[in-house]
């Protein structure tokens, strides 16, 4: 079965820090871009940061820019986003997401007519 799992969500002080794991079976993350989304209560989903298939580059959002980093480690086909410095409004469920494109658009969306495989998500609530 194809699926994306994540974990590492939880609860966490202001200023503190938490590493998402987002795990892949049935298929290996080699040809996909992976990126990481969250949706906080009330608001539209949000692309986070992504990172390519082809030569590893990275994007971020303006807004996690400096706090978080994602990485891969092919080895173990997982994919990381360490997330440093962490605020309240940093609260949400994170998904991490796998396009078949092998990179994301610069909306962070994964373009037709390519195949995005979504894990079920992990919250993160991050306390003031």
């Amino acid at each position: 079965e194809v699926q994306l799992v994540e974990s590492g969500g939880g609860l966490v002080q202001a200023g503190g820090s938490l590493r998402l794991s987002c795990a892949a079976s049935g298929f290996t993350f080699d040809d996909y871009a992976v990126g990481w989304f969250r949706q906080a209560p009330g608001k539209e989903r949000e692309g986070v940061s992504n990172i390519s298939s082809s030569d590893g580059r990275t994007s971020y959002a303006d807004f996690v820019k400096g706090r978080f980093t994602i990485s891969s480690d092919n080895a173990k086909n997982t994919v990381y986003l360490q997330m440093n410095s962490l605020k309240p409004e940093d609260t949400a469920v994170y998904y991490c997401a796998a396009c078949s494109g092998g990179s994301y658009g610069s909306d962070s969306e994964c373009p037709e007519p390519y195949l995005e495989i979504w894990g079920q998500g992990t919250l993160v609530t991050v306390s003031s």
